[in-house]
């Protein structure tokens, strides 16, 4: 098991108790959803049997980016707690798209409380990442809102291309590096440089952040898309193979098709047929990706991306403490394996 970087968990506490603060604000039905999704609560409301949040990479990068503008993390923790929430808010929306029914280790909120109450509730959430920053009345609180609403805009952006994908075979390689520059990139890009926005830094030093986070982002998509076929179930949560199954247009399965080999042509049928593929078949898949180069591809573009990430943290000239610890981060998501 890849072991979590300290930033990650070093305030977490902190964020999650503003987050169950402001999750409060909501009505009971919308509260009950959102607890469940962030793992604070079962289906039924009793206290969960073990651990079930997620990662909580956005909010650790957000209260390091106020770190880097020289402020206590306590200062820019609405920060954290909005990244997040816009996470939530996409993942309760992307869950109902996608027909995804388990979320870390669990049902999925629509498939508990249905549909309207997920989207709902993650519309919700996204309007509270909004109201917890401009509660702050600041200068900085009302440009950090701005970077969660254009970061907003683009996630839709990403997701509608991703949704319009799955009717098309032609996707290219270009489209879909924009499509996760859209659905994942920009809300790392965000995450680190949100804290420094919120504090009022430079923004030299939030240019330099949200470009790390940018080039970190799509590393951890290209990663998240390995995992989506190669990892394993027990430990993502999530069934084996399971974006082949749904015939997902990934990074690495865009690279191979666009290979021009034989093996891009055998998977280039395999995700053109109508009926559902066999698990012969997905394994069948799954070793065409390999052939083709898609697999080598997207570890190498990953490590290209985290070198590019680490180089503009240099830029950005940040005490050496935050650096390690941004860089820390950038090797876990490149080795993760959840």
């Amino acid at each position: 098991m890849t072991v979590v970087p300290h930033a990650v968990t070093e305030g977490r506490e902190m964020v999650e108790a503003a987050m169950r603060a402001a999750v409060e604000r909501l009505d009971p039905r919308m509260r009950r959803v959102a607890a469940y999704h962030f793992g604070w609560v079962e289906a039924d409301g009793s206290a969960p049997a073990g651990p079930t949040g997620g990662k909580a990479l956005r909010p650790a990068m957000a209260l390091l980016s106020g770190r880097a503008a020289g402020v206590d993390p306590a200062r820019v923790v609405p920060a954290a707690v909005a990244v997040e929430f816009v996470h939530a808010f996409s993942l309760l929306h992307d869950d109902v798209m996608d027909d995804d029914r388990m979320r870390r280790h669990r049902p999925a909120a629509w498939t508990v409380f249905g549909v309207p109450a997920a989207i709902l509730a993650g519309d919700a959430l996204l309007a509270l990442a909004e109201e917890v920053l401009l509660d702050r009345g600041t200068a900085g609180a009302h440009r950090a809102a701005r970077c969660i609403a254009s970061t907003t805009r683009k996630l839709i952006a990403g997701q509608a291309l991703d949704l319009g994908f799955e009717s098309r075979s032609d996707v290219s390689l270009d489209e879909c590096t924009v499509m996760s520059m859209d659905k994942t990139a920009a809300l790392f890009a965000c995450s680190c440089a949100i804290g420094a926005v919120l504090a009022e830094a430079p923004n030299k030093l939030a240019l330099a952040l949200s470009g790390f986070g940018e080039d970190l982002g799509l590393a951890f998509q290209l990663v998240d898309d390995l995992l989506g076929i190669w990892g394993r179930p027990e430990v993502t949560g999530k069934p084996v193979l399971n974006d082949l199954r749904s015939r997902k247009k990934s990074l690495p399965v865009t690279a191979a098709l666009g290979a021009g080999t034989p093996a891009s042509a055998r998977l280039a049928g395999l995700y053109a047929q109508t009926e559902p593929l066999s698990e012969d078949q997905l394994v069948e898949a799954a070793a065409l990706i390999e052939e083709a180069g898609g697999r080598a591809w997207a570890e190498r573009a990953a490590d290209v991306r985290v070198d590019s990430a680490a180089a503009r943290l240099d830029a950005a000239g940040v005490p050496a403490d935050v650096r390690a610890e941004f860089l820390a981060i950038a090797h876990f998501v490149t080795t993760r394996d959840y």
